[in-house]
């Protein structure tokens, strides 16, 4: 078996690609022929941090550039647990369907990053999992020696497998604290955006690193400092970079055109799926609905402006956390804003923006000192990681730059306020 499973981790792995990051990646013949696939080859066609070049002009890295560095961090780490113990419940089908599953991981994503986040569309990983257990990407992936279900489900973990060890240790290795999606995509963004928050020591990571059937991956003490690292990265690069006021603009701009095309069957969901960004801009230019001009909007860099910033609080509204339900809203605070500033503002110019839930994941067992990692870290204690949650989310109003003249920040924030109480009252 031990033999075995080398030869699925070494052998054949003579197809070499040049990373900006991590130097030569290395796959098999026929897992190069997956990229050379039209869903792998749309990722080429998506930038992986959607409207943030309107901030950091660098950042027009794609998504097919992060999923191959994810496949090159999956399969180090896998060749490090097979010499740790992971031989035990891993199978050499089992390591070519991770290997997949890391590369394949983010095919079915949407266009514009996360824009579309929280509108009423399936998961991208259940469209991920569509795409391969559907051809021609399915048996492009049994080529590689992997199966295309266990594929698809160690990344959508809707599909049924619970039972088997081998698929629960690779979905946690997939998606947990220090997994190889998080280690790239953290290194990668700060590369491209040309910020320092993002680096991370993988190679001293990795090495810390130990394999359990149960939990996925555990840690010794000497990897604390590394995943305090991680997790003071992830921080502040949602600080500065995943949620800068002007990208969340950009973002909440095309959700608020997007839910309106939506709700008005001016757009289907199946029409989103499996489109890049230039499609995506394209449709919505090619229809009538009024608000999708917002989209050209941010396609052209004229973002809205922030009016007010409100610490987020739980007790606020349901109906105004829910997007689907935050336009009357909307609507209220824009009649209001043109009371008050005397000039007309539309409630299409007004839009309110919450951040959607955000984890910072703590579980790791640290087996040197027999307890978890918030019991052991001197720094990240439940209540620190409660803290860094509140200070992200934001509720923040924006406005279209139109009347950034005209409005007053502060009477903008007492607005809201009274929206807000009014509604709990």
């Amino acid at each position: 078996m031990r033999d075995a499973i080398y030869t699925a981790l070494e052998h054949g792995f003579t197809a070499p690609i040049r990373d900006v990051l991590w130097g030569h990646i290395y796959l098999t013949p026929d897992m190069e022929a997956l990229t050379r696939s039209a869903p792998f080859m749309r990722l080429h066609r998506i930038f992986q941090l959607g409207p943030t070049y309107c901030v950091y002009p660098g950042a027009t890295h794609t998504r097919a550039a992060h999923a191959i560095g994810v496949y090159h961090l999956a399969r180090r780490a896998l060749r490090h647990f097979a010499e740790r113990g992971a031989e035990d419940w891993i199978s050499p089908a089992g390591i070519r369907s991770f290997l997949a599953a890391a590369l394949l991981h983010d095919l079915g994503h949407f266009p514009y990053t996360h824009s579309l986040k929280e509108l009423p569309l399936e998961s991208h990983e259940a469209l991920t999992a569509k795409i391969i257990l559907a051809e021609p990407v399915k048996s492009l992936t049994a080529a590689t020696g992997a199966d295309p279900y266990l594929t698809a489900a160690i990344i959508d973990t809707d599909l049924p497998g619970n039972k088997d060890k081998e698929l629960r240790f690779y979905r946690k290795l997939l998606s947990g604290v220090l997994d190889p999606d998080k280690l790239d995509y953290l290194n990668r963004d700060a590369r491209y955006c040309g910020v320092p928050y993002g680096v991370q020591d993988v190679d001293f990571i990795l090495s810390r690193l130990h394999p359990h059937p149960e939990r996925g991956i555990d840690i010794d003490s000497r990897a604390i400092s590394s995943v305090e690292s991680v997790l003071f990265s992830k921080y502040l690069m949602y600080r500065t970079v995943y949620w800068h006021p002007a990208v969340r603009s950009a973002t909440a701009m095309i959700k608020k055109a997007l839910l309106s095309a939506l709700e008005s069957r001016s757009i289907s969901p199946e029409e989103l799926y499996n489109l890049d960004d230039q499609s995506f801009l394209t449709l919505m230019a090619s229809r009538k609905t009024p608000l999708l001009r917002l989209a050209d909007k941010v396609r052209d860099g004229n973002l809205y402006v922030t009016a007010a910033e409100l610490p987020y609080t739980e007790a606020l509204p349901p109906e105004l956390l829910d997007i689907t339900k935050r336009s009357r809203y909307e609507e209220t605070a824009a009649a209001e804003f043109s009371r008050s500033f005397g000039i007309q503002v539309l409630p299409e110019e007004v839009i309110i923006d919450i951040p959607e839930p955000i984890s910072f994941e703590t579980g790791l067992y640290v087996t040197d000192e027999a307890c978890y990692f918030e019991e052991s870290s001197g720094v990240f204690k439940a209540e620190t990681v409660q803290a860094f949650i509140k200070s992200l989310h934001t509720l923040r109003i924006f406005i279209d730059s139109a009347h950034k003249t005209r409005y007053n920040p502060e009477k903008c924030r007492a607005i809201v306020l009274d929206l807000a109480h009014t509604a709990l009252v």
